[in-house]
Order: C-alpha cells, then structure tokens, then sequence
C-alpha cells in the first residue's frame, strides 16, 4: 500500500522507499505524513513556511523534520539554505507498506502510521469540498466522489487494486518540477480504498429482519 496518495509506482522504483520498522515509527504521527507529503507535492520548503501550511508552530516543524531526516525521508537542500534558514527536500516521490511480518511485529505503530494516511486523506477531501463552489465549472463537474459495495475474495480484491493501478499510471504523474503539461493541467489527487468489511451483515442476517 502507498500513503499521502501518491501515485501507486512500483516500491522498486528509484524514487521509492520501503518502509522498515524505524522508518514506520517515523511515520507514526499525522503531522510528518502531512509534511511528507506537502515536500513531495510543493517541493523544498522551510520549517516556516510548512508550519504556515499546517497552522503549527515553527518549532515543532523543525523536531517533525528532524525525526524525519533521521529516518531518511527528508534532507536538507543545502543549495537553497543558507546561515538563516534551513531548507528541506524530500528523498522519496512514494512510501510502501507491504512488508506482511512487519506488520505482524509493529501493530501499534502500523495502526498509528494508517490512521495518519486517513487522517491526511481526510482532509484533502474536506479541502476540495471547501474550494469546490469557487472552481472553474469544468474541475467541478469533474469531481467524483462514490463508494461501491462489492462482495469479493482476497484474490479478487488484490486483482482489483492492481487493475486500478494499472489505470492510474497510464495518466502523467505529477511533480514539483512536471513540465509540458497542458495550460489548463492541475494537480489531481485519486485516493483509493478498498476495505473488507468483516463485521458486515450476512445476507441471512439481513433476511431475518
């Protein structure tokens, strides 16, 4: 699985990374998925503008990207810094969780890292919401937000996440430096969740009501 809704790339691509027990850790806190994700999505930024961003303080900014350079996921853009202000850069484009044994070993920090993804998810959705009356008419007509309840097997549901994927890498990937776009090209973001639901009625269950 992949977070901040980045688009679902191999995790053997160059601009991936796997996450480890430390790097899951790392993660574990809504606040650095978020700043993760405005790095990939803006590019560099400093502490003061990321905490403008996430209505924090600087310094907490500043211990969030620490703890994220100390696992890897952020460096600093030692071209853009300078004796007054830090800049900061993230070193992957994608983040995979498809490691089943670490899952196993780090429940608790699994449970926190996945309830920052949808805590991020979240908010990207009520953000959009809030803009849509202020869109141009043709972004609005061209949000989509549905649900279909399915009844599949493991395997199926496996086919199914993969042939989504399939459909989104045939669309440009965007970056802080996409060039050639089309004029009118925006960022669009696609979240995707396929979630068994275990404790749902049984079709006997429902009958007997």
């Amino acid at each position: 699985m992949t977070d901040h809704g980045e688009t679902p790339y191999s995790p053997a691509a160059e601009d991936a990374v796997v996450l480890d027990a430390k790097g899951l850790r790392a993660l574990a806190h809504p606040v650095r998925v978020q700043v993760v994700g405005l790095l990939r999505k803006h590019g560099p930024s400093t502490a003061t503008r990321l905490a403008e961003l996430l209505t924090i303080n600087s310094g907490a900014a500043s211990y969030h990207l620490r703890r994220l350079a100390a696992a890897g996921f952020v460096e600093e853009d030692t071209a853009r810094g300078n004796a007054r202000e830090r800049w900061w850069r993230a070193v992957h484009r994608s983040t995979w969780l498809n490691d089943p044994d670490l899952i196993e070993r780090e429940p608790e920090a699994t449970m926190a890292y996945l309830q920052s993804v949808a805590a991020t998810h979240t908010l990207r959705v009520q953000r959009a919401i809030n803009e849509l009356q202020t869109m141009p008419p043709a972004w609005r007509n061209a949000v989509d937000m549905s649900d279909w309840a399915l009844r599949l097997t493991p395997q199926e549901a496996t086919a199914l996440r993969e042939e989504l994927w399939a459909v989104v890498t045939r669309y440009p990937r965007d970056s802080p430096e996409a060039a050639g776009a089309p004029e009118d090209a925006e960022r669009v973001t696609v979240i995707a969740h396929i979630l068994p639901e275990p404790d749902a009625p049984t079709a006997q269950e429902d009958d007997a009501r």
